[in-house]
């Protein structure tokens, strides 16, 4: 890697999907090493937060909220049932629906990732200048608004 953090890789130095997806990776492994302890997962910790902020959220607004497609998150909501995490019930209105909340487990374990994924956030962040740091973050979510938009997609 040269001074101004490119690989010399010509094409792939300037790919924002492959370096995005490098981005991801580096963000991935920074979550995991700063919330071994809970054993979530990155995915795991953006659906509980997600059912934190809208408890009582089915399954498919859940897909909407975090991005994760449907079979992702039906995977993890198995997980996450198992590790008693969350809890979902049949809606009244649709029975063909679930409502996700979580339990006291799940709570307490979001509880205790949020400052983990907070020091998490501030290592990846820290590779920018501070004045980039506010700009990199709007930029990814006007990507993540406009893709969203353009599919259709609520971009929350």
């Amino acid at each position: 890697m040269n001074p101004n953090g490119r690989t010399n890789g010509g094409i792939l130095d300037g790919s924002a999907v492959h370096l995005l997806h490098r981005a991801g990776q580096c963000a991935g492994d920074l979550f995991t090493e700063e919330v071994a302890t809970d054993g979530l997962t990155p995915r795991q910790f953006a659906v509980l937060v997600a059912v934190k902020q809208h408890e009582g959220l089915s399954q498919t607004d859940l897909v909407e909220r975090t991005g994760i497609d449907r079979s992702t998150l039906a995977d993890i909501m198995r997980r996450m049932l198992k590790k008693d995490l969350v809890r979902r019930r049949r809606t009244k209105t649709d029975a063909r629906a679930y409502s996700v909340r979580l339990t006291s487990r799940g709570r307490a374990a979001l509880a205790s990732a949020v400052p983990a994924a907070t020091n998490a956030d501030a290592r990846l962040l820290a590779a920018l200048p501070p004045a980039k740091r506010n700009e990199f973050i709007d930029s990814l979510n006007i990507i993540v608004g406009a893709i969203a938009a353009t599919n259709g997609e609520s971009p929350d």
